[in-house]
């Protein structure tokens, strides 16, 4: 493997179809040392059992503070002191931190609190669609796998319907930066992010309202509470995670069954089929392709590679999730596909993500109201002209420009079609 030349692992051209790559290191180096574009090592582990096992082994860090030695964290990327705070949250602490922060985000982010937001998330979908409807055609990620998960986040929180936009465009900045070195581009946006939300957490403890922001300041679990920068970091996590992996989700969701049009057949035939379906669509896209950092506290040895203390591991869930030793036609699209153990969401390991729950109900609704309300769609630009974001650890569409020529019920756009489907 030494003469494989790395690719730029955050680039928009591999994010495209980083699947060939994938395959060549599970056959040939499974656990693979390579430079990350801010000069950091990192070693790539991309079988499905050895991320599984990295998700679940307590050797592996979270914060490097608690793995590596000063030489190690002189060389770790400048992070600005006004983000300090944000470094306090769930994904980036380990025990006993990281169960005390969960218990405490758990108090305020229930399974019943999910489900109460079904018939908003169905609400939303209804009106993104009467707009798109009125058109005829959309760009789907801005029309509608973005505005979808980014409310109803926002609006659990208590953001008002005016600032959902520019929290997103904040957002945006803040996931697209791909190394350490690119930082300071999203130095405003983070700044603008962090001092929105101070105060907005200040307005929450003089006078709280029936949001998620007001509960996490009340949240307490046996007279502890989230400090300042933990509340910080919580709000913060929450409203970046919490779209910016279901815009991903329904956008490149929606690519591969508009690719795969006799499993869009099937869903449109079939609505029930949505659960199951989207579980294929997160085991075939993996809206995050690469788990969070983790950092080894120890020499140690993953599928017979010797990984120094100390050093950055990526955990591939895109790549495990084609492994072809554990899942039987990988590359192939299967809505209907049992069993389906796929590592989206860092499934089995304690930092597995507190909003998947939301973020598969998003799905499922967006989804199937989609493809009920338009049975036609289709791409409108030649799929190699797409283009996916900029950034490391999540794969997602740019823009996807879609024809919307046919509408259940046989209208489009104000008038009546007279028979039969189009492709």
């Amino acid at each position: 493997m030494n003469e494989m030349v790395a690719p730029d692992l955050a680039s928009p051209r591999f994010k495209a179809d980083p699947y060939p790559f994938y395959a060549r290191l599970r056959a040939e180096a499974p656990v693979w040392r390579t430079t990350l574009s801010d000069k950091r090592t990192a070693w790539m582990v991309t079988r499905y059992e050895d991320v599984a096992g990295v998700l679940k082994d307590d050797r592996f860090a979270k914060d490097p503070l608690n793995a590596q030695n000063p030489e190690q964290r002189a060389r770790e990327p400048w992070v600005p002191g006004f983000l300090k705070p944000l470094e306090r949250n769930m994904l980036d602490v380990d025990e006993p931190d990281h169960r005390r922060l969960r218990t405490l985000v758990s108090k305020a982010f229930t399974p019943r609190l999910v489900e109460r937001l079904r018939e908003r998330i169905e609400g939303i979908c209804r009106e993104l669609l009467d707009a798109l409807e009125r058109s005829g055609n959309t760009e789907l990620v801005r029309d509608y796998a973005l505005p979808l998960p980014a409310t109803v986040i926002a609006e659990l929180l208590g953001i008002p319907a005016s600032d959902h936009r520019k929290f997103h465009r904040w957002s945006n900045r803040i996931v697209s930066i791909s190394s350490g070195r690119d930082v300071w581009k999203a130095l405003p946006a983070a700044l603008s992010f962090v001092r929105y939300l101070r105060k907005m957490a200040e307005r929450r403890r003089t006078s709280p309202e029936d949001d998620l922001m007001s509960a996490l300041v009340q949240a307490e679990e046996a007279g502890d509470k989230l400090s300042q920068d933990e509340l910080l970091a919580m709000a913060f996590l929450l409203l970046v995670a919490g779209h910016e992996t279901t815009v991903n989700l329904i956008a490149s969701g929606t690519l591969a069954l508009v690719e795969h049009p006799e499993q869009l057949e099937r869903l449109e035939r079939d609505p029930s089929l949505i659960k199951p379906a989207v579980e294929e669509l997160l085991r075939y896209t993996s809206p995050v392709e690469i788990a969070t950092e983790r950092y080894a506290r120890q020499d140690l040895e993953v599928s017979g590679t010797e990984v120094p203390r100390g050093e950055l591991v990526l955990a591939v869930l895109g790549s495990a999730n084609r492994d072809e030793q554990y899942f039987e036609n990988p590359d192939v699209l299967d809505l209907a596909r049992d069993p389906n153990r796929h590592l989206a969401f860092g499934r089995g390991g304690v930092h597995h993500c507190l909003g998947a729950p939301l973020a598969r109900m998003e799905g499922q609704i967006a989804i199937n109201a989609l493809l009920q309300r338009f049975p036609g769609i289709r791409l409108a630009v030649s799929p190699e002209s797409l283009r996916w974001r900029r950034g490391l650890f999540l794969r997602g569409l740019e823009r996807l420009p879609l024809v919307l020529d046919e509408v259940a019920g046989g209208h489009v756009a104000g008038e009546t079609k007279l028979s039969g489907r189009r492709r």
